[in-house]
């Protein structure tokens, strides 16, 4: 039965996937019909399989696979189905969290006052979340058919928040359930995230109404989700009426999960205001409410009071002193009253929900409510003092009663208003600098200008230097006083303590008595306190144990000249010693820890040769689930399972950035951070067996270092050989290097800016050159022939097609088309196709990873997509589409657990049939390009080292590819090959420009054991220990040291050119 049989057969196909039911439902699993009819499905399409394959192994070589069966499917693998359900299940949890806590929000915040306004809102945005859920469940729906059933719209609002009807019982708007009402469509997407935006937006306005509490955690998660919502919105209505495309949904598919991150941040910032926010603007309003009450009562006590006080004086008319008692008391009783009057009108409105916020009522409301209360209870209490002052001379009391009313109530009026003032003063303190100044600061300021001021100056230093002056010269008399009465007192004690007689003292009084106070001193006597004696105290008593420890030290010192030890010797001389000799030591013990690490060989460079197979992560060999063995795919296994590294060298000193086999297959380039590319030259060998006969018995690949070329500044950070195989490109930070493969520099091309990738046009006179946001075509002079410019946009790669019509780019978007950023969230990526011609953009789909890589296969049918980090590599397929083409996803390339992937994948195998993906762990995945099956995991263990890129070599005719590690090393793998036609003539080709001279297999290259080290044209010191040579204005220098250090042993075919 041919595959052209007609539309029924195609109609019947049991290839189709979708077609097959996903599952027995309920009721028909212990049907038997229904599981004949399963087996009957699983042989009909194990029978397609087979015939596929047979059609695909009897294609002619030159024949391409035709797509004309594909269909456009979203994806068809369990495995992606599964995964995407998951994310939206995470998604659709994520919002009804969200939805609980606004519900829970709502529910604690209708006890506070003006809460209408957050209820309101809070309403909306669960109606706008109910609708955000509807589209994101019917693009999740189209992808995944199988998992995702769709709902209608009412069905999306929870059915246990249904209401009783009837008005009786009819609840407020805002708890009723949001109900997508709207015929919403996939082209509303850029809408509905606009007003999700506004709603949020609304949603924080009237959370923020309440003073009394300020989150900042719910604010700038808020005002996050805002700005990537806007941002969201505004790059989706680049894609208008391609929102059914599979590529649009898949994107939108992975913007749920930035959204549900920002929804998991706002469930959590809502809950925890919840808790403490919620209760402390009930507390402060409470509190507010309840001073207000306090207030009223005071207001209505004292107008009692007032009222009581008014019986003794209403009916004294007859003078005007009694006249003006009446009216300080009525105008106190009519403050007294509207002071409580407005006490519970301010309660009943700040308890009220309806109420409007603050900085929504006029601002003489606001004073009426908040401040007359307490004005008019002040001004009451102000007027019945005064009034009961008049009362007390009115009435004829007695001057003391009167003076001392008079007084009390001056001295309770001027506290009153002394408080009240400063209570105002506060106020405008507050209105005025906002918190960050109090009252007492700013009167302090106010202190020091006036003082600063000429005449306030004057008026306050001068009298008090007066003052000062003053006192100065009070003490100083008062000290001459002091002094004169002392000595007269001492004068009068001696003499009458005086033992001698009348006469003696008579004949002793013209005698000057001795006394051992000099001339020049004081006459007083000497006492214990007197300032002589105190300092002969201290000159004897407290300096004498210094003298002696001064005395000791000396005697020590010179204890030490005479070669004694002395105490202080001992204890402080070693010191200074044991410094240096710690500080020895540490270097000591550094120098033995670099010694140690550089003896020790670095593991991973020269593996233990090994075969390798597929592993489940138990170690047991496991067999590919739907795989026949018999099919096209089943015949790679094997093969793919023998590969094994059959040569591992060091090619760098730093890590291998990029490498690439030559289209003929002859050579291997490697760029790495060390400045240098490395041409590695391709061969095989005969391996004999070892008997008399020396029978061939297969063949042996060799790698030998052709030329290194050496540049004098820059990383070399990628490497592209021609279609032809006779030039090489060096990609520079800033500039391009254009080599033969025999290391000759032609010309070194300086751009002048930061280029991303080079890559060949397929004619190979030109290359393009991707720097920011343009694309530069030049030719091998560096010649610009065209630029094509991509706004908005940084470019990362860039892929041809073979009639050089169009070109794939990659590239991150750096702002919307309004010029909006985001926020937290990734920046938007694309993948566009760009016609040459034109110069137009023909079609560009979004993605949401990190994309850096993409290559196109041969025949300009499928694209391959590699990502940073985790994501997996995926294929895109260029659909023609009249004069243009249309990217569409055709599989996404999974491996068994996540993998934190590095450098670009690559195409393998035979007609690109293979997808090759390394790990930066060591793990490299292979995968068949059509079914998207995992073929071969060769696990970290077994590679040995991180891996930074990977390259296959297509024209050898067995499998082989290379790895490059951190180390700058370089493996080799290969599948064991017998002699046959096809690989003699792969032999005899290699023969022409290798040595047949054997290599043995642990003898491994290095890269200075190359025939010629080969420089860039431009001025630069040769390196020590080698001897340059210029010629033909290059510089060709033989690495002597490098040969004598690193080589492993003498290179055969190293010969020369």
């Amino acid at each position: 039965m041919g595959r052209g049989s007609g539309a029924a057969d195609d109609a019947a196909n049991p290839n189709d996937l979708t077609a097959i039911p996903s599952g027995p439902t309920t009721e028909q699993q212990g049907s038997r019909g229904h599981k004949r009819k399963q087996t009957l499905l699983s042989l009909l399409d194990a029978l397609a399989e087979l015939s596929r394959d047979e059609e695909l192994d009897g294609l002619v070589p030159n024949q391409q696979p035709s797509f004309e069966d594909d269909r456009d499917v979203p994806t068809v693998d369990e495995h992606l189905q599964k995964v995407g359900a998951e994310a939206f299940n995470k998604f659709q949890r994520r919002v009804m969290n969200l939805d609980k806590e606004l519900r829970n929000f709502a529910n604690a915040a209708r006890q506070l006052g003006s809460s209408v306004g957050i209820l309101s809102s809070s309403y909306h945005l669960r109606g706008r979340l109910a609708q955000i859920l509807y589209l994101f469940r019917e693009n999740a729906a189209d992808l995944f058919p199988r998992k995702i059933s769709r709902q209608s719209r009412e069905s999306i609002s929870t059915a246990h928040m249904a209401f009783r009807k009837g008005k009786r019982h009819r609840a407020p708007p805002h708890v009723h359930n949001p109900i997508v009402m709207e015929k919403l469509e996939p082209e509303d997407f850029p809408e509905q995230l606009q007003m999700f935006a506004q709603d949020v937006t609304t949603f924080l306005d009237c959370l923020n109404e309440f003073p009394e509490f300020t989150d900042e955690a719910v604010n700038s998660a808020i005002l996050a989700l805002e700005g990537d919502l806007k941002y969201w919105a505004s790059c989706l209505k680049a894609y208008e009426n391609q929102f059914k495309y599979p590529a649009v949904q898949r994107y939108l598919h992975d913007l749920s999960s930035e959204m549900g991150e920002h929804i998991d941040n706002i469930t959590a910032s809502l809950s925890v205001f919840i808790e403490i926010g919620v209760p402390t603007i009930r507390f402060a309003q409470k509190h507010a409410s309840q001073n207000l009450l306090n207030l009223s009562t005071v207001a209505t006590f004292f107008s009692a009071v007032t009222a009581t006080t008014m019986q003794f004086s209403f009916d004294m008319t007859d003078s005007t002193l009694a006249n003006a008692v009446n009216s300080f008391w009525f105008t106190s009783l009519v403050f007294s009253i509207g002071a409580a009057v407005n006490s519970l009108l301010g309660v009943t409105w700040k308890q009220a929900m309806y109420r409007s916020p603050g900085h929504r009522v006029p601002w003489w409301v606001l004073i009426w409510i908040k401040r007359s209360p307490l004005a008019f209870l002040v001004l009451s209490v102000a007027c019945f003092s005064i009034g009961l002052i008049l009362f007390a001379y009115s009435s004829g009391q007695h001057k003391v009663t009167c003076t001392l009313t008079t007084v009390f109530s001056a001295c309770s009026i001027v506290g009153l208003t002394a408080v009240s003032a400063w209570f105002a003063s506060e106020r405008w303190t507050f209105s005025r600098h906002n918190g960050t100044k109090w009252l007492a600061d700013v009167l302090s300021e106010t202190k020091v200008k006036v003082k600063s001021t000429r005449g306030m100056k004057w008026l306050v230093y001068e009298p008090r230097a007066l003052a000062w002056t003053f006192s100065r010269w009070t003490q100083h008399h008062f000290r001459k006083l002091g002094d004169a009465v002392s000595e007269l007192s001492a004068r009068t004690i001696s003499r009458l303590n005086s033992d001698s007689d009348e006469k003696l003292a008579d004949a002793e009084r013209g005698v000057t008595p001795v006394s051992p106070i000099p001339a020049c001193a004081s006459p007083e006597p000497l006492t214990p306190m007197s300032p002589v004696m105190r300092r002969g105290g201290s000159d004897t008593g407290p300096l004498l144990p210094i003298a002696e420890v001064r005395t000791n030290t000396a005697a020590s010192v010179a204890g030490e000249e005479d070669g004694t030890a002395s105490i202080m010797s001992d204890h402080v001389g070693p010191l200074p010693g044991a410094g240096q000799g710690r500080f020895a030591n540490a270097v000591r013990a550094v120098i033995r820890m670099r010694a140690a690490s550089t003896a020790f060989p670095v593991q991973g460079r020269n593996p233990r040769r090994q075969r390798t197979m597929s592993s489940d992560g138990n170690g047991k060999e496991t067999e590919l689930v739907g795989v026949l063995k018999n099919s096209r795919v089943g015949t790679l296994v094997p093969k793919l399972r023998s590969l094994h590294p059959t040569q591992s060298f060091e090619a760098h000193l730093a890590l291998v950035r990029h490498l690439q086999f030559s289209p003929n297959g002859k050579f291997l380039a490697t760029s790495s951070w060390d400045r240098t590319s490395v041409i590695f030259k391709v061969g095989v060998s005969r391996t004999m067996r070892g008997d008399v006969h020396s029978v061939p018995i297969g063949v042996q690949e060799t790698f030998t270092s052709h030329r290194i070329l050496a540049h004098p500044q820059g990383f070399v950070g990628q490497v592209a050989w021609s279609p032809s195989g006779n030039l090489l490109l060096t990609k520079l930070g800033r500039g391009v290097k254009v080599w033969t493969e025999d290391g000759v520099c032609r010309r070194t091309i300086d751009r002048r800016r930061n280029v991303q990738s080079i890559t060949w046009l397929p004619d190979g006179e030109a290359f393009l050159s991707v720097e920011g946001s343009d694309v530069t075509k030049l030719d091998l002079n560096g010649t610009v022939l065209a630029t094509y410019h991509f706004d908005r946009m940084v470019l990362h790669d860039v892929a041809v097609t073979q009639d050089s019509v169009r070109m794939v780019c990659v590239g991150t978007l750096t702002a919307s088309a309004d010029g909006l950023h985001p926020s937290k969230c990734r920046a938007e990526k694309q993948i566009i196709a760009y016609n040459m011609v034109k110069q137009e953009i023909e079609n560009r789909v979004p993605v949401l990873h990190e994309v850096r890589d993409i290559t196109l296969a041969r025949n300009d049918q499928v694209a391959l997509v590699s990502y940073e980090n985790k994501a997996p590599p995926q294929l895109w397929k260029l659909d023609p589409v009249k004069d243009s083409v249309r990217l569409s996803l055709r599989h996404t390339y999974m491996p068994k657990v996540p993998v934190d992937f590095a450098g670009p994948s690559y195409f393998g195998g035979r007609s690109d049939q293979l997808v090759l993906c390394a790990g930066k762990a060591g793990d490299i995945h292979i995968w068949d390009r059509e079914s998207g099956t995992l073929l071969h995991h060769i696990r970290s263990q077994t590679v040995g080292g991180d891996l930074t890129c990977i390259a296959w070599n297509h024209m050898w005719d067995t499998f082989m590819f290379a790895t490059g590690s951190h180390d700058g090393g370089v493996r080799i793998w290969t599948t064991p090959a017998h002699i046959s036609g096809s690989i003699e003539s792969s032999a005899a080709v290699s023969r022409e420009t290798t040595n047949p001279t054997n290599t043995p297999r642990t003898l491994s290259p290095g890269p200075y054991d190359a025939d010629y080290r080969t420089d860039s044209p431009a001025p630069q010191l040769t390196p020590e220990g080698q001897e340059g040579l210029t010629v033909a204005g290059s510089t060709v220098a033989t690495t002597s040291r490098a040969s004598s250090v690193r080589r492993p042993g003498p290179t055969p075919g190293a010969n020369g050119s």
